[in-house]
Order: structure tokens, then sequence, then C-alpha cells
């Protein structure tokens, strides 16, 4: 009897500790952990998740493919490749300054000093990029006043670093970036050559030097699909995302990526990315992200630092990679006419600025114009050589004081020779307005450029 009672006691503790277990671990969620194999995991993917993703992830693939291809044209860590003017192979290349480049390196060890020469009269910077295409720091007079020359320690944020005497200090939060320095070119080509390469960069010491990402390679005109996520953990790992609020995205981009490992799922990942997320990708494109148009002019709400806006990321360093902040430059494109039509070689039109709004009212320094193919968004090839207009070109102005500009494959027989940009026949092309400095309207968001008017 004694026996008896101890197994139905035993029963009983047993009974109570399978009904303690089912209430802290409920048996829904047992069955959904042991559920959890790669293949539901992706179950719980959605398209949009797929296409945000992707958004997000193209961003860091567009600087990658770049710095693969830097490197492999001859690029070295802390060396300037000084370009001639007009001789850069990027998206909207801006042709009236002379760029020097550079990836630089730093550590806990060793700093990078960019000396910068005495520039007087003439818009330059020097400008860092992480591997995002997020502006971190600018050398010019706007930042330094007092002194915009000389020279400049680029260090790791936190580094113990000694620097020469008299060299300011100029922290990064990355130990790579892509380096740009820009001489506007003016009415003096040969002296902002000259100055070009006066820059100069040497490290304080042997820093370890950053491997290159091996992410995939592709055309931007022929953007990839699912095999983008086979480079996810690559572009994720290589460069870490700044921007407060990306951790979750991230998180998501390695689970997609993960599911693209599965046939089944790769297959829907695929078909989601070419439809889905292109067709977002393009009708984005008309605003730049979230910016805004007016006239056939659009305007984008962030460029250069994006914070949470990483579409508007990934739409910039696709159309015009390398873009610097508001306070440096502010960018409008254009790619229809006043009636909505696309902007071609094939027709003649004119671009009409009043006396009282002349594009120099809104720009401290300069403004230009250039066009592109909408393809590639490089400069159109013409017999002329002549890519872009700006205010350093000997335009003439009306009677009344205001601008006329004209966009056609043959110069217009009442079109001063330096108001006229060469857009080939057979060709559709967007414009792209630069003001550097901007000022009044262009800086606060109230102007934009007037419609492209048809004229035949």
């Amino acid at each position: 009897m004694q026996q008896r009672k101890i197994r139905l006691v035993k029963r009983l503790l047993t009974l109570v500790l399978a009904i303690a277990a089912l209430t802290v671990f409920p048996v829904s969620a047992i069955a959904q952990q042991n559920s959890e194999s790669p293949a539901v995991k992706a179950n719980t993917i959605s398209d949009e998740d797929i296409s945000q993703s992707y958004l997000y992830l193209l961003s860091r693939l567009l600087v990658a493919r770049q710095e693969q291809l830097d490197f492999k044209e001859g690029f070295r860590w802390n060396e300037l490749v000084h370009r001639k003017p007009g001789a850069v192979d990027w998206p909207n290349p801006n042709l009236d300054v002379a760029y020097s480049e550079a990836w630089v390196a730093v550590d806990e060890t060793s700093c990078t000093i960019v000396s910068v020469p005495q520039i007087k009269g003439r818009y330059f910077t020097v400008q860092f990029l992480n591997g995002w295409g997020e502006t971190l720091a600018n050398i010019n007079e706007r930042l330094f006043p007092q002194k915009p020359y000389g020279d400049f320690a680029v260090c790791l944020r936190g580094a113990n670093v000694s620097l020469p005497e008299g060299a300011r200090r100029i922290d990064l939060p990355v130990k790579s970036a892509r380096m740009l320095a820009r001489v506007a070119l003016g009415t003096d080509r040969d002296g902002a050559v000259a100055l070009q390469h006066e820059f100069r960069l040497a490290a304080t010491g042997s820093p370890k030097l950053p491997v290159i990402p091996k992410a995939l390679m592709f055309e931007p005109e022929k953007l990839p699909g699912v095999e983008a996520f086979d480079s996810a953990r690559t572009a994720l790992d290589s460069e870490p995302d700044l921007n407060p609020g990306f951790q979750s995205m991230q998180q998501l981009t390695r689970r997609v990526a993960e599911a693209a490992t599965q046939p089944a799922e790769r297959a829907r990942i695929d078909r989601v990315v070419r439809t889905r997320a292109m067709e977002e990708f393009g009708k984005a494109g008309a605003i730049i992200g979230h910016g805004t148009i007016h006239d056939g002019w659009a305007r984008p709400d962030v460029v250069g630092e994006y914070g949470l806006d990483y579409l508007a990321r990934t739409l910039v360093n696709y159309g015009g990679i390398w873009a610097n902040i508001k306070p440096e430059v502010l960018y409008y494109r254009c790619s229809i006419d006043a009636n909505g039509a696309p902007l071609s070689g094939d027709h003649v039109y004119k671009l009409t600025f009043p006396k009282d709004a002349l594009p120099t009212r809104f720009a401290r320094y300069f403004w230009s114009v250039i066009a592109v193919d909408d393809k590639r968004f490089r400069v159109l090839n013409n017999p002329q050589q002549k890519y872009l207009l700006n205010d350093a070109q000997g335009l003439t102005y009306g009677a009344d004081g205001s601008l006329t500009l004209y966009f056609a494959a043959e110069k217009p027989a009442d079109a001063p020779a330096g108001n006229w940009l060469p857009t080939p026949r057979g060709t559709q092309y967007r414009l792209t307005f630069r003001y550097y400095g901007p000022l009044d309207g262009v800086a606060n968001g109230t102007y934009y450029p007037p419609p492209m008017t048809r004229v035949q």
C-alpha cells in the first residue's frame, strides 16, 4: 500500500510539472520552434520584405562595385589619382571641376595627412564618403573659413596618434573612405589643373589595409536579380551602415539572402526583384525617392546624407554616385518638357531664366547644366565635344537681362553659340542642373528652374 501511494504521488508530481512546463512553453510555441526549418522561415518573408531589402542592399552593392573598378584600374590606398578634366567614368559627372580621387585607409595606429594648397577665388572641396555613399566630411572654406588650406589629419575616431605640428584633425567613424577633391575649372582651366596637382596624401604610419570586398559585379543599366543577395553577407560585413535604425533592415536582408539559397524561394525572390522591386525603383526615380517635382524638375529631399531614406541613397548612388551634401551643392534633374514628353535629341528646346531669377542668383560659387543619356547617365557625345553650359562659357543675355539656354542637335539660328548645348538626334536624355553653394530658394527648397519648352 505504501509503495502504491508513493507511485501515485510521483505520477501526480509528474503531471504537475508537465502542466507547469506547458504554461511556460505553450504547445503552439514548441510546435513553432520545432517547425522553423529554413523553408518555413523563408515563407515568412513577404514580397514587400524582398523588395525593400533589395532596394536597401543595392545602395551598398553600387559603391562596392565602384571600389572594385577603382582598384582594378590601379588605385592604391592613400594615393591620389589626378584625373584630367572630364576623364571620369561614373554617372552624371561634374565636368566643370578637376577631380582628384583616392581611397583612404586609417586605423588605430595611423592617420592620413591631406595637404591642401591655398586656393583663392575658386571653389574647391575635399569630400570623404563611406561605403554606402554617405558623406562623412568636407574640407573647404565653408567649414574652415580661417584657414582652409595646409595639412589636415584624417583619423579613425578615437585613435591615439601623433600628428604633424599644425595639422588639423578630422575624425572618421570608419577605417576606409572614398575621397574626392574638386577644383572648379572656371575660366582658367590650366590654373585649376595646376592646383589640382598640389593636393597630397601621406599616411603617418602603416595602417592595416582593408580587404576589397568581392561583391557582385554588374552593369548599372542591367541591374541584378536574386543574385544580388548572394553578395549580401560580403556587402554588409565589409562596411557598417552607421545610420541609426537600420539594424532591422540588415537582419531582414540577411534573412532574404538565406532564403535565396533554397531553390524554390530563389525563384520567387528573383521574380519579386525583377517585377515589384524594379517597378518601385523606377517609380521612385521620377522624384529621386521622396523628393518633389515642379515644372519637370525633380529636387531630392535628401542628398549626401540620407538618414533613414535608403531608397533615395540607392537612387543617388545609381544615377550620380559620390553626391555631396546640400550645403555644398544642390542638384535638380529634368527628363521631360513642359508638356510631359521625354526630352529627345530630335527636338529643339529652350530654357529661359528671367532677369530677376538668373542661375547666378542662387549659387554662391557657380552653376552648370549637363545632358546625359537616360540609360547609363553619361554625357552625350557630339562633334563639338561640348558637354555642359555654365556661367564661365561666355553666355549671351537678352536685351531685357534674361538668359535663354538652347538644347538641340544643331545650333538654332537665333541661339548664341555659347548658349547652346548639343543633344544628338536619336537620343533620349535628361538634364542635371547643379548649384554650388546653393542660396535663397535653391537652398530652402522654394525654387525650381523654369520648364523646358519645346520649340520644334
